[in-house]
């Protein structure tokens, strides 16, 4: 079996549960059908980063939200699956419709829906706020909680495995 590093270097799609994982995991509802996300503006320019480098970076959430779409909208991102009820049946047929292998995928999940995900995908990542039983089943959690910079930390992670921290950081430090 291939280390965590080495699978690392095989990703080439990045699928982020939102709920938990982009947001604190909080839904705050106003008027009759508004709602209110709050996303992490660390986590966002990193899903830049990511994009960048060639990366691909989607959303795969079992809710629904106008939130969801206009961030994803916002950075670019390039696919967007919600009301995903069975994310076990959806996945390999994500992957298939971009031309993935589960190898190629880093999954992003903080609750117990995601645990099948977290198994199948290359390498599945959950974040420090994560129920006991979603830990045991990712390859790696975060310091971070969900919505305070978990995607952020996985960005810099995966890019410097992958040999692309430093091209991605010459325009800021140049």
């Amino acid at each position: 079996m291939n280390s965590l590093d080495e699978k690392a270097r095989q990703i080439r799609l990045v699928l982020l549960d939102v709920d938990g994982v982009l947001t604190d995991g909080r839904i705050g509802y106003f008027g009759e059908t508004g709602e209110v996300k709050f996303f992490n503006v660390r986590d966002g320019h990193a899903v830049k980063l990511l994009r960048r480098t060639g990366i691909k970076v989607g959303l795969f959430s079992g809710r629904a939200a106008a939130a969801n779409r206009r961030r994803a909208a916002e950075l670019g991102m390039d696919c967007v699956y919600e009301n995903v009820k069975d994310k076990r049946t959806a996945f390999p047929r994500l992957l298939a419709e971009h031309g993935h292998t589960v190898d190629e995928c880093l999954y992003m999940g903080d609750d117990v829906v995601d645990i099948p995900v977290l198994r199948a995908a290359g390498v599945g990542v959950t974040v420090a706020d994560a129920p006991p039983e979603v830990k045991e089943a990712a390859d790696w959690c975060t310091r971070a909680p969900g919505g305070a910079g978990a995607v952020r930390e996985v960005a810099v992670w995966l890019l410097k495995e992958q040999g692309k921290w430093a091209s991605v950081m010459e325009r800021y430090l140049s």
